[in-house]
């Protein structure tokens, strides 16, 4: 596969940084990477529009900008999550004979990052890795509903409510009036919401501090699955929702 220069420069540059070189001046990596300063000034541009350089102060010089911070924290995050997690997602998906998920919020998404599948389980569109809206997904609802009104409030700012089915949630009022429900209940649902005939109940993962981490999602086909049994199954992802948490320190 060919190696795209514009992104190849523009990693080499932020290689450039580390603990004795925190801050850099165009000349400076205009010299060590042979390129001219207008072609790194774009690059710098660039990086500095989706917050991964910022300008240190007046000084003209340049500094890896908060971006990577939070883009490392959810690979530290997710790692730990995925270890901790391992074990009882595989114990849920015996228990409950269905594919399980283990999701953590990126922006406006849910992002898969393990999942378990049995032999018999009839959902298998999920993959590690795929994205999934929060307003028409259960861990997505599960994700954020447990946070501050005041984030929620700056999430929904911008939000496009894209209809996926029939029965997606296409407006911030009902979405609001659906995440008081999931307060009220402890877990989340998706009823035919994100994929027609797909349904799914979610229950947030909370982290040392209590602040919500993630989420675990069981996904079945809604006409395979009366109340009772979903019933049971939402209840054995609360237990195991409760595990992963204890594991993480939440509860100590």
């Amino acid at each position: 596969m060919p190696i795209i220069q514009s992104v190849d420069r523009a990693l080499q540059i932020l290689d450039l940084f580390d603990d004795d070189e925190t801050e850099l001046k165009i000349t400076d990596i205009s010299e060590r990477l042979h390129l001219h300063k207008s072609t790194v000034h774009s690059l710098l541009k660039t990086l500095e529009k989706h917050q991964y350089i910022e300008q240190a102060g007046e000084s003209g010089r340049y500094a890896l900008g908060m971006k990577l911070f939070e883009r490392g924290n959810h690979v530290i995050r997710s790692r730990d999550l995925r270890s901790a997690a391992q074990d009882s997602l595989y114990e849920l998906s015996r228990a409950v004979r269905q594919t399980v998920h283990l999701v953590i919020q990126d922006g406006h998404e849910g992002v898969y990052i393990d999942k378990v599948e049995q032999p018999s389980a009839v959902v298998f569109y999920s993959r590690v890795g795929r994205r999934v809206p929060l307003h028409c997904s259960g861990v997505g609802k599960a994700l954020i509903a447990f946070c501050p009104d005041d984030e929620i409030d700056a999430l929904l700012e911008d939000y496009v409510f894209t209809r996926r089915t029939e029965r997606t949630i296409t407006s911030s009022s009902a979405f609001r009036k659906e995440i008081q429900n999931v307060r009220e209940q402890g877990y989340a649902e998706d009823k035919e919401e994100n994929e027609p005939g797909v349904r799914c109940a979610a229950v947030p993962i909370r982290d040392h501090t209590g602040r919500v981490t993630a989420a675990i999602s069981m996904s079945t086909l809604t006409m395979r699955t009366d109340e009772d049994t979903m019933g049971g199954c939402i209840e054995k992802l609360k237990e195991t929702a409760m595990d992963v948490s204890r594991k993480l320190g939440y509860g100590y």
